[in-house]
């Protein structure tokens, strides 16, 4: 088969360049969007005209059809005459050169040929306009304004152009209402004519949030709302998508659209709407017999009937002619396709298709395979209990779906090996490591297998890198593999260094010497967190667990009936159905004695565990510290803050006490709380105590003493003063 192939063009797409692969085969010219995965096919038939023309550092293929349409590719590079015998050998035309016009001139002759507006200067082209990319044609005095539909993805949207047309008087038709009917024949400005091909009344729509009335035409869809009101074109639609919901009572039909809708300055990419699987309808089409094998292939039926999903889903398929995708071959651990995840800030779904991923919503996300360039699975925020799925695509985009439950795991990553994705973080030999991660998940004292993997990995990579530089390497400063690294110090969980941080090189200078404290500070405070991880958590209590009570007993037994009749119920709503079920029951004699025996058992348990010496002494240790603190005059609620306060730099109250009565002849090594030294025994502290408070009662009245004293003397020299004073002026 002969045919040509290019793999970096652009097709032009509403004034946006759109790259993509092109194809030329003997029977048709096929475009695939890179972007979209939209496959454009132009059948070698309904070519009307085929030409190349110059453009920006390569030339383009402009290729005008039969029924009017025009569509331009760019980007082929010294083929011209390669593309030229092709042409003429499988499509038996003469490819020329279109010239254009350079003059720049802005007045010329409009010409109209199909859907294509030409503005021609000098008998040569100097731009055209596809009609269908106009949305409004207003006409004045002597003016036409042409406003066109805007595209998000073009840097700059050409919005709205003017032609002045002068008239004159001795022409029967207005020039100026003549060009805009013509514009307005072949804008693509949907009116709704005619009667609809079938009406669904207020559709549940997640996106665009509300209710609408789905009402579907020959060329375009309408969604009637109470606010807004939207038309669709039947082009616009990318593919069509039926997922079952996760709890198996309803159904999403996604509609996905390029260009997208917009509501404001809000632009929806997807339409998504929900039914419950046990709404019907029925539905009578009004086409006859003749027409429905002549227009549709009797792909419909005359009267169609069953659930509204199912009747919508298959006249969309019909009417817009694209193929309505399901799950596919996957089904997760709750027996469905749907996997329950959350993406940015809203929970969700994640469906693995058949050829990619679609996520439903808020906001709905589809992914196909050929753009993805690898996965990896991800510990979520450190918990064993579920883990993170994160797509790269090949532009570098990264999505990351998050809170996926740990039992998903399995059956995903057979998933994703079936399909041949490249999975990111798989070790060498390119085995499933990942069920060591969750395997003993509820067992807190064993260690934490993804650390280990991570670390593992980490140093793969450095290995592999150090492999490859060796030889170029020329940088010997800089090693962080050193055991006195600063940043193996600072990033390593487990340093294992044995070297002496803080030992002086001699000459070092004060920012060594500072450094090295820092570094011993932290491993110092390593040390301590580490050992604190590996203590021993001790049980608040050994003794025999206290018996449940009757209503306990009943709602335990109660419980499974309780949630099968009220299915999606909460735990705390099953604890209020049950208190409301007991208040209810009549006969509880049943319960109360099974109460009553589990009671007589625990007493017997407790006291044959207080017989073996089971809790006393925890019970004297707890007595032991209530005296003390009873003794020491502390509240028993606030004796833990005091210590705490004393061992973390704040001076206890038997400190301040001796700061305060100390004496003047007391040296500055006495006055110090630190160098003071602590009693051994209860006794002795408590003695100490006791005459460190009598002291302070006799200091404090010697000081009144000392005070008023001092006032005394004060007075009588005030009074010997003015007594000078008055011999003097005397």
């Amino acid at each position: 088969m002969d045919f040509l192939e290019y793999s970096s063009i652009s097709s032009e797409v509403r004034g946006a360049m759109c790259p993509g692969k092109l194809k030329m085969t003997d029977t048709a010219i096929v475009f695939k969007n890179d972007k979209t995965g939209k496959v454009e096919q132009i059948n070698a038939s309904d070519i009307d005209l085929l030409n190349y023309q110059r453009c920006i550092g390569s030339f383009g293929l402009r290729v005008f059809m039969k029924n009017g349409t025009l569509h331009r590719f760019l980007g082929f590079t010294g083929d011209e005459k390669k593309i030229a015998d092709f042409v003429k050998k499988n499509y038996k035309m003469d490819m020329l050169e279109k010239e254009l016009s350079t003059r720049g001139w802005n007045w010329g002759t409009v010409h109209f040929k199909g859907s294509v507006l030409s503005f021609d200067v000098e008998n040569k082209t100097s731009f055209e306009i596809p009609l269908n990319h106009v949305s409004q044609c207003n006409a004045g005095k002597n003016e036409v304004t042409v406003e066109f539909h805007r595209n998000d993805d073009a840097p700059v949207s050409l919005m709205e152009m003017r032609f002045h047309i002068p008239t004159t008087e001795s022409a029967e038709i207005d020039p100026v209402e003549a060009f805009q009917e013509q514009v307005m024949k072949q804008a693509s400005v949907i009116s709704a004519s005619g009667d609809a091909i079938a009406i669904f009344r207020e559709i549940h729509c997640l996106t665009p949030r509300g209710r609408y009335d789905i009402k579907v035409f020959q060329s375009f869809f309408q969604l009637h709302g109470k606010t807004y009101d939207f038309k669709i074109p039947t082009s616009s639609v990318l593919r069509l998508f039926l997922l079952p919901h996760k709890d198996n009572r309803q159904m999403f039909f996604v509609i996905s659209l390029d260009p997208p809708i917009k509501q404001g300055q809000t632009r929806y990419h997807f339409l998504v709407t929900l039914f419950q699987m046990d709404e019907e309808t029925n539905i009578e089409l009004p086409f006859t017999e003749e027409e429905l094998k002549e227009k549709y292939e009797d792909r419909l039926t005359k009267e169609l009937s069953g659930p509204v999903y199912e009747v919508l889903g298959k006249i969309m398929k019909v009417i817009i002619n694209r193929k309505l995708t399901g799950p596919g071959t996957f089904i997760g651990n709750t027996g469905t396709p749907a996997i329950g995840c959350s993406y940015k800030a809203a929970a969700g779904y994640i469906y693995p298709l058949e050829r990619g991923f679609i996520y439903v919503h808020k906001p709905p996300v589809h992914i196909r395979f050929e753009e993805i360039s690898s996965v990896n699975f991800a510990r979520s925020g450190g918990s064993t209990r579920s883990f993170d799925f994160e797509i790269e695509l090949k532009t570098g985009t990264i999505y990351t779906f998050s809170s996926i439950e740990k039992e998903e795991y399995g059956k995903l990553f057979d998933f994703i090996s079936s399909k041949k994705l490249h999975v990111k973080n798989t070790g060498k030999d390119g085995k499933n490591n990942y069920k060591e991660d969750f395997a003993d998940s509820d067992n807190e004292g064993e260690p934490d297998a993804y650390l280990a993997r991570v670390k593992a990995e980490a140093k793969e990579r450095d290995d592999g890198d150090d492999d490859d530089d060796s030889e170029e390497s020329t940088d010997e400063d800089f090693n962080p593999n050193q055991q006195e690294s600063d940043v193996a110090e600072e990033f390593d969980s487990n340093v294992e260094s044995t070297s002496e941080d803080d030992s002086e090189d001699g000459g070092g200078g004060s920012d060594d010497s500072g450094k090295k404290e820092k570094k011993k500070e932290k491993k110092e405070k390593k040390e301590r967190k580490e050992r604190k991880e590996k203590k021993p958590k001790k049980s608040k209590t050994g003794g025999p667990k206290r018996p449940a009570t009757a209503f306990m007993m009943w709602l335990n037994a109660t419980r499974d009936k309780i949630r099968k009749d009220n299915p999606g119920i909460s735990i705390t709503e099953i604890a209020k159905k049950g208190g409301e079920m007991w208040k209810e029951l009549k006969d509880k004699q049943e319960w109360e004695q099974k109460a009553a025996k589990a009671k007589e058992e625990y007493a017997e348990a407790l006291k044959a565990y207080k017989a073996s010496g089971g809790g006393a002494s925890a019970d004297e240790g707890g007595k032991a510290a209530s005296t003390k603190r009873k003794k020491e005059g502390v509240p028993p609620k606030k004796a833990a803050s005091a210590a705490s306060m004393t061992g973390s730099g704040f001076k206890s109250k038997e400190y301040i006490s001796g700061d305060d009565s100390s004496s003047d002849g007391e040296s500055d090594d006495k006055k110090n709380p630190k160098k003071a030294k602590k009693s051994e025994s209860g006794s002795e502290a408590e003695k100490s105590d006791k005459k460190k408070d009598d002291k302070k009662k006799n200091d404090e009245k010697k000081s009144k003493k000392d005070a008023s004293e001092s006032e005394a003397s004060a007075e009588s020299a005030e009074e010997e003063d003015e007594d000078d004073e008055d011999a003097g002026s005397n």
